[in-house]
């Protein structure tokens, strides 16, 4: 869901003058901006790792829910891959900006109680360990799905209900996903004082 609802905004967005996608499966959609790379094993990308130059942004959108998963598989899934990618596009793109979706509640210490949310401090961290030009990690919260989009997970169809609900009560645990892809691009483009994004931080650079 979010991965569709980044490339929505930057197949709209002037200052973005091509995409690469690199999936398991196709996305489906044709554009002049687009280029696609179907591959199925993100953990081993030697095969592909040459058509992977010349860019000058990463927008990491992989992710998969922790619900009913073991520590291990879950840190193979989230930490392993991402930092596989990451690795493979930096020693190719130095000057490259990779921003990474995270999750509110991430816990940066990486010793608390809550499984993913140390998997996902991990990951963080290490990013920001390599040598990008900048590593930026969002924590947008509950998102609020692009309409027209086919990817909304199930979640949103059946309690979207409650989204204005949770935007009046507590409009800082809300993100638009417009807002989020929006807020990806200008982090690339202009840059940001944090590396770490909260959705007030969010808010603030989609705005830019």
């Amino acid at each position: 869901m979010v991965g569709e609802g980044v490339l929505h905004e930057c197949l709209q967005h002037d200052e973005v003058e091509e995409i690469l996608i690199v999936g398991r499966r196709s996305c489906g959609i044709t554009h002049p901006k687009l280029k696609e790379i179907i591959h199925p094993d993100f953990y081993y990308l030697a095969s592909i790792e040459h058509r992977l130059t010349g860019y000058d942004a990463c927008f990491f959108c992989l992710g998969v829910s922790s619900v009913g998963m073991k520590e291990a598989e879950f840190y193979k899934l989230t930490y392993i891959l991402t930092m596989n990618f990451a690795t493979t596009l930096v020693n190719r793109n130095p000057a490259m900006t990779f921003c990474y979706i995270s999750g509110a509640g991430t816990d940066s210490s990486e010793k608390g109680r809550t499984m993913w949310a140390r998997v996902k401090g991990k990951t963080e961290n290490d990013l920001m360990k390599l040598p990008f030009k900048t590593v930026y990690n969002f924590r947008p919260g509950i998102i609020k799905p692009t309409k027209g989009l086919k990817n909304t997970l199930n979640f949103y169809k059946y309690l979207g209900w409650l989204i204005p609900v949770i935007q009046l009560i507590a409009p800082n645990s809300l993100t638009k996903l417009k807002d989020l892809g929006l807020a990806m691009i200008n982090a690339a483009d202009k840059g940001y004082e944090k590396q770490v994004l909260e959705v007030t931080d969010i808010h603030l650079l989609a705005k830019r």
